[in-house]
């Protein structure tokens, strides 16, 4: 099948899939949507793109993109307007990097799926949900250091990006970098789920994964400044769909 193909998971507002829906819908790329089966084997989603996470965005015959950046690039060379990598090199350089301290490894992201698996694979837990998060944390890497390190590095990023936002407001700006929305404010905006989910009627979720994704971890809740979730609201209700279409 030519054209673009985009690997989804269904019914959970995954930061990684939801952040490449939000550039999908701002660029309004078409795209036909592609099954990945949460916590399932997905042996066809190996054969076709030798991983079986999501999301995974392939163009025509060329190479599967299973990595955030891989599939900005993409994103944007598909629909060059509206640009939301930065023009200026400072900027883009500043871009970059808090992005990655949100979606790269050891990043917010990252961190946020540790405490998941601390808090939802103990002894406490249905047996079915201890076994799904602890198959998650033998997948990434969990262990006692990892949960240990894992509240500290959240609030570290959310304070890094809380800091940029009081800069840019100071600055006349309610966006993350410059004066438009650029990758980062979807980046930021999608994470924030993790901490605190959209609500109900916006994003509806069974109440076991609103539970996992709303953070009870004292360190992280601390670091949850209110200008963090002002920046996901705005950027929700500027920029993408509402209610969320899991």
């Amino acid at each position: 099948m030519p054209g673009l193909r985009v690997v989804l998971t269904p019914g959970v507002p995954g930061p990684w899939s939801e952040a490449a829906k939000a550039i999908l819908h701002v660029k309004k790329l078409a795209h036909v949507k592609v099954r990945q089966e949460l916590l399932g084997s997905n042996l066809p989603l190996i054969r076709w793109t030798a991983q079986a996470t999501a999301p995974v965005a392939v163009w025509n015959e060329e190479p599967p993109r299973s990595t955030w950046i891989e599939q900005l690039y993409l994103f944007e060379r598909l629909a060059p307007e509206p640009a939301l990598i930065p023009r200026d090199v400072d900027e883009r350089m500043l871009m970059f990097g808090l992005a990655n301290e949100i979606f790269g490894e050891n990043g917010f992201v990252w961190n946020r799926r540790h405490l998941m698996v601390r808090d939802f694979s103990g002894p406490d837990q249905p047996p079915e949900i201890r076994e799904s998060f602890r198959f998650l944390g033998r997948k990434y890497g969990y262990g006692d250091a990892a949960a240990a390190a894992a509240p500290a590095r959240c609030a570290e990023v959310m304070g890094l990006l809380a800091d940029r936002l009081r800069s840019q407001r100071e600055r006349g700006s309610r966006y993350c970098v410059g004066a438009s929305l650029t990758a980062l404010d979807l980046y930021a905006a999608c994470a924030y789920a993790l901490v605190s989910p959209l609500p109900q009627d916006l994003c509806a979720m069974t109440p076991l994964f609103r539970a996992v994704y709303t953070t009870g971890d004292p360190v992280v809740r601390a670091a949850a400044v209110p200008i963090l979730g002002e920046h996901r609201d705005f950027i929700y209700r500027q920029h993408l769909e509402l209610p969320v279409d899991l």
